[in-house]
């Protein structure tokens, strides 16, 4: 039982300690207070915790502060009162991990998972425990897949904004592309879709052949009172104010 905490195991029932060794999927047992007492050789390799001193009897699901950003703290609290607990899609940054625990450093952008967490109860039928078993969907790196979005976005950047085909394009669901996408530039993909457009933008108001109805038209964009003031918002001019301080240098 190499792969127990010495106190864990003491306090928690023999066939629990079986069905713990024998599992072949990554499982960490809890117990009421949300305190890691078991977690097995799969979770740790998954999770990337470097030991497991490190982590049973001192890391806290309730306290997670993943666990609090995703929303999720009163949701896996319903397993106290009996019930199991499925959580779809848990998203991790792996950044935040490395910020708050005692991970490996590995070149990770997101753990995407579905976590079970279902009661271990006594002889009495009272929740003693908890156990969290994790399906890993997708671990993703990101750069491959953000540079597919990119260059999808770059090809595309006169046809409105389309988040499902940007999506597809880096071979992603369109919420999991968002999140990664956000993680590694810093903004959410229309975000980059509006800057790409407004350097465009920028770029012809330098031509003086056009006029700036014809600049926005030729970016597919109708020069109006909203195209106009998101210019503003994302350069602090007005188009015409652009172009009079740029066109002659």
């Amino acid at each position: 039982m190499s792969n127990i905490d010495k106190n864990a195991q003491k306090e928690i029932p023999d066939f629990l300690v079986s069905l713990f060794e024998s599992f072949p999927y990554p499982l960490q047992i809890f117990s009421r207070d949300g305190t890691a007492r078991m977690i097995n050789d799969a979770a740790l390799e998954m999770i990337g915790i470097k030991s497991r001193e490190a982590h049973v009897g001192l890391y806290n699901v309730f306290e997670d502060p993943i666990v609090h950003k995703l929303g999720v703290t009163d949701q896996i609290r319903q397993v106290l009162e009996g019930k199991t607990v499925y959580l779809t899609d848990f998203t991790a940054s792996y950044e935040d991990m490395i910020r708050y625990f005692d991970v490996k450093e590995r070149n990770l952008k997101l753990i995407i998972s579905d976590i079970t967490c279902f009661p271990l109860k006594n002889e009495n039928g009272t929740v003693e425990y908890f156990a969290a078993v994790f399906i890993f969907k997708n671990v993703y790196m990101g750069k491959e897949e953000i540079g597919r979005g990119k260059q999808y976005i770059k090809t595309h950047w006169k046809e409105p904004f389309n988040a499902d085909k940007i999506a597809r394009a880096a071979h992603l669901s369109k919420s999991h592309f968002t999140k990664l996408f956000k993680l590694h530039t810093g903004l959410t993909p229309y975000e980059y879709y509006i800057n790409y457009k407004i350097n465009k933008l920028k770029e012809m108001l330098l031509d003086t052949n056009l006029s700036i109805s014809q600049v926005f038209a030729a970016c597919n964009m109708n020069y109006n009172g909203h195209s106009a003031r998101l210019f503003r918002d994302k350069v602090g001019l007005t188009p015409s104010e652009y172009r009079k301080k740029y066109q002659n240098k």
